[in-house]
């Protein structure tokens, strides 16, 4: 039975929409697949997560966006592939379920976006009692834009700030925020 296994969040086409506007770490998804194929050379589990919006016009919208995952991030035969609806990869998803069965103890999870449902699905984990390793540089975050401000004449802040804020949240209470490099024992 596995104790780790390395959970990828929502690498999908959708999200190279300009909707989601400046974004920082453009290196994320090159991080990402370094970690699969360490994870896949471990003989760790994968477990893939999309995100299937319910908002129409979404860029996540399975009529009118792009679910695809990005090339090299769709399962290979025998590895998991979850859809979720909201924030977290483990509500309405077998992830958990498919977890325990494998006798999965600690996750590594990297993913888009860091503040949205990376940090979500890393709090729930935590709170599941897993032990938690967040891949902050296999992760990137958005700048939003005007529209998704919730103060009127709030400036979109800099990605590469919401990211470190969303890392720094969940930093030793849950989660312990690694490099890529670090994980796997490599060079990044």
């Amino acid at each position: 039975m596995a104790a780790t296994a390395l959970v990828m969040i929502d690498f999908q086409a959708g999200f190279r929409d300009p909707a989601w506007g400046a974004r920082n770490n453009p290196d994320a998804e090159a991080q990402a697949l370094r970690l699969a194929d360490h994870a896949r050379a471990q003989g760790w589990p994968l477990h893939m997560v999309r995100h299937l919006s319910t908002t129409p016009g979404s860029p996540l919208h399975p009529e009118t966006g792009d679910i695809a995952f990005l090339p090299g991030f769709a399962p290979l035969a025998g590895e998991a592939q979850h859809e979720k609806s909201v924030n977290s990869a483990f509500i309405g998803t077998g992830l958990e379920t498919g977890l325990r069965a494998q006798g999965v103890t600690h996750l590594v999870i990297c993913g888009l976006t860091t503040p949205h449902c990376v940090s979500t699905s890393c709090r729930m984990a935590a709170n599941l009692d897993f032990a938690v390793t967040l891949a902050h540089d296999a992760c990137a975050a958005f700048a939003g834009n005007a529209d998704t401000s919730w103060r009127a004449g709030l400036v979109a802040p800099d990605p590469e700030a919401i990211h470190d804020a969303a890392i720094s949240h969940l930093h030793g209470e849950f989660v312990t925020a690694r490099s890529t490099a670090e994980i796997t024992g490599g060079a990044g």
